[in-house]
């Protein structure tokens, strides 16, 4: 994609506008319009922190609870008309904090569509606080960056809705959030680290390293107990950008599966992440544990289940291959993955 910038000296960067919504916090909202009221039902950290409005505030409702009374009616009408469209939209509008405080917001609105019907599946909604004097440059560069944005975090979307379609039907709403909060929080690190390692110089690659150590902290973080150690040792390795997204969503899967299942009955217990390229330009992840091991006659991942669903289908994407057995103690999982066109 070419990413050469139109704007005059002293204007803000195509690569300033995706550190906008990259390191300095992307602000993730996705609604769903096939709900009354077309309601937020994901909402990330970063939202929260922006709003003052904890996820629990945030849910369930339609996403104008959050316009100021300083929002100008013509930006407000056509947000609504943008929406009702199933189109996509940039803008910067007036909101309100939770605690009464107003912000200039930077928005940026996107369907991800039914690909049977055409019609709006999903709306995901970017945003990020703006300077008053910034205002012009930044609708300048969501314009400019909206069709990078779009891409990326659409396409990345869609791959993870896809998979779980099937059976997210078939649930509640809470456990459809569920199922997709926590894949989504993977991709907003993917995101942070493409702005934090300047891939604006180099779009198609990121330090997939670096992302999966994030990742394994992460995990580490969201379902760790006492007395479980995680260790993380990833080589920096470049990758393509799509496959680190299949990738990090992989190792996501198996070090939750690790962290939830594999102590039980267990006061203590290590899970280890090792990264490395193989000579002919391929990667292997390998997740390990000390827990209790695989039970005898178990398959995993079990198609049965949404994790294993989700594990097959990216495994087929990248043509890898994912093994499971047990350790000494444990079980350790191995992902190999060839001609990843990764290179150190």
């Amino acid at each position: 994609m070419d990413r050469k910038s139109e704007f005059a000296p002293g204007d803000m960067s195509h690569s300033d506008a995706i550190s906008l919504f990259g390191a300095s916090g992307l602000a993730m909202v996705i609604t769903n319009p096939r709900l009354e009221d077309n309601p937020i039902i994901y909402v990330n950290s970063a939202f929260e922190d922006l709003t003052g409005y904890k996820a629990a505030m945030a849910l369930g409702r339609n996403c104008r609870f959050l316009q100021g009374e300083g929002a100008r009616k013509k930006d407000v009408d056509a947000l609504r008309k943008a929406v009702s469209a199933g189109k996509d939209i940039s803008m910067v509008l007036t909101n309100e904090r939770a605690n009464g405080e107003e912000f200039r917001n930077a928005l940026l609105i996107s369907p991800i569509l039914d690909e049977e019907t055409g019609e709006p599946e999903y709306f995901v909604g970017l945003q990020s606080e703006v300077a008053a004097g910034d205002q012009g440059k930044v609708v300048l560069a969501l314009e400019d960056t909206i069709a990078e944005i779009q891409h990326r975090v659409k396409n990345h979307l869609a791959m993870i809705l896809g998979l779980i379609r099937i059976k997210s039907r078939k649930m509640s709403e809470g456990e459809d959030l569920k199922d997709i909060g926590r894949r989504i929080e993977s991709l907003q690190l993917l995101y942070e680290e493409m702005s934090a390692a300047g891939a604006e110089k180099n779009e198609d690659q990121i330090q997939l390293g670096s992302y999966l150590g994030r990742v394994g902290n992460a995990i580490a973080h969201l379902d760790g107990r006492p007395g479980v150690r995680v260790n993380i040792d990833v080589e920096p390795i470049m990758m393509q950008t799509d496959n680190a997204v299949r990738i990090g969503l992989i190792v996501s899967e198996v070090l939750t599966n690790a962290m939830q299942h594999a102590f039980d009955g267990q006061s203590s217990g290590l899970v280890e992440l090792i990264v490395r390229q193989t000579d002919d330009g391929g990667l292997r992840a390998i997740v390990s544990d000390d827990g209790i091991g695989i039970p005898e006659g178990t398959e995993w991942p079990d198609e049965g289940g949404l994790g294993g669903q989700i594990i097959s289908g990216l495994c087929a994407g990248l043509n890898a291959s994912l093994n499971v057995g047990r350790g000494a103690v444990g079980t350790i999982v191995t992902l190999e993955v060839p001609n990843a066109r990764a290179t150190l």
